[in-house]
């Protein structure tokens, strides 16, 4: 897997994740709260499979000092 998320659209991941997860502890506590571990995981791992047959990312690769 070649990371294709960046660090911005990481982190906004990774904490919408946990917002949307903690929603079947606290809040309505509906089993939709667990769709929350879709962003999370993805944000986690650093690739999002939606973004490989768009060709999509937001990983900027950093450029090594010659």
């Amino acid at each position: 897997m070649k990371r294709n998320i960046g660090k911005v659209d990481r982190w906004i991941r990774i904490v919408v994740g946990f917002i949307v997860v903690s929603l079947v502890f606290w809040g309505p506590a509906t089993a939709w709260g667990w769709l929350g571990l879709i962003p999370l995981v993805t944000g986690v791992l650093g690739f999002c499979p939606l973004y490989v047959p768009f060709k999509f990312s937001t990983y900027k690769e950093q450029q090594k000092p010659a």
